[in-house]
């Protein structure tokens, strides 16, 4: 009888069309919790972006997401660790525009970046210029006046060397002509402590981080740093709008999974993600932190993600970053 039995379903199998077992496989995912790995301390402008959204998905699913950080080198602690993950599905990472500066900062991963697939993106996130308002700095241009004044004694902070933050000093840093000393920290929270201490003299820090502290006064705006103004600060220019041509640095956070994980799997968590972010609370509370949409395909994403990564190549490069 097993005999038969074994050459019936065979028959059965060899009788479905071809890719439908893989696709009832994803239409049946996920039945156990899944992990998103954050390779950012806790609080940090991703890792709150990721938290909000996917306690949705989570809903949305009728399975939990075990958040686990894991911050440190660049990012590629947490990154290493999915691109290495089995690829079913239950292992998939949540990174900022960091992803791009990685392959021009850091010889040795240990992993390919072609090991990981962009999904989606959560957002475009506003990062300001902060300053700790006792400077007395009434404009941008007042700050690189001072900084031009006293080559060497300035410096700021950045959420870790080789984070995207570092590039986004750098970046303002050689378009406004002026030295400054790098003091790379483990996250949003512990760098913009140091500014509001007083200890370092500017930090880019994403908004969502940022408004508390600028909403009490313990820290001033002076430019945001993307493309266009952010909606929760209309009357701060950017760095272009400033005065500093070739400034701008733009930030975001996005899901990734590993390459290998099926093309069904990775279109249902792009559709469950798509459809937590217009969820009305989730969409409203995104607005609140200053979050921008970024509706794209995941064959878009990847695009984003691959000119990002040459264009922060050549920006390392420029300002003779060297992490390892």
């Amino acid at each position: 009888m097993r005999p038969r039995r074994w050459l019936l379903a065979a028959a059965i199998s060899l009788s479905l069309p071809a890719g439908a077992s893989t696709q009832s496989w994803a239409q049946a995912w996920p039945t156990k919790p899944i992990r998103l790995i954050v390779p950012l301390t806790a609080g940090s402008a991703t890792d709150v972006m990721a938290r909000l959204v996917m306690d949705q998905v989570s809903a949305q699913l009728g399975q939990p997401i075990i958040v686990e950080n894991r911050p440190g080198a660049g990012n590629t602690i947490g990154m290493s660790a999915v691109a290495k993950a089995d690829p079913d599905g239950y292992t998939v990472l949540a990174n900022s525009s960091t992803h791009t500066v990685t392959p021009a900062t850091r010889s040795n991963l240990g992993f390919e970046m072609t090991d990981l697939a962009a999904v989606i993106p959560f957002g475009n996130m506003p990062v300001v210029f902060v300053v700790n308002p006792s400077k007395g700095y009434k404009q941008l241009s007042d700050f690189v006046a001072a900084a031009k004044a006293r080559p060497g004694t300035v410096n700021y902070a950045s959420a870790g060397a080789g984070n995207s933050s570092h590039l986004n000093g750098e970046r303002f840093r050689l378009a406004a002509g002026f030295e400054a000393v790098h003091l790379p920290f483990k996250g949003a929270p512990e760098a913009l402590t140091e500014v509001v201490a007083g200890r370092a003299d500017f930090y880019f820090s994403p908004l969502i981080n940022a408004l508390p502290l600028l909403k009490d006064g313990q820290l001033q705006a002076l430019a945001v740093s993307g493309s266009t103004r952010a909606s929760a600060l209309p009357n701060v220019p950017t760095t272009v709008e400033a005065g500093y041509p070739n400034s701008e640095y733009n930030f975001w956070a996005g899901v990734f999974a590993p390459v290998k994980t099926s093309p069904e799997i990775r279109a249902r968590l792009h559709a469950e993600i798509a459809k937590a972010l217009v969820h009305p609370a989730i969409s409203r509370k995104l607005n609140e932190l200053g979050a921008d949409p970024m509706p794209l395909t995941s064959e878009q994403f990847e695009v984003l993600v691959r000119r990002e990564i040459e264009t922060n190549t050549q920006l390392v490069k420029a300002a003779g970053i060297k992490v390892n």
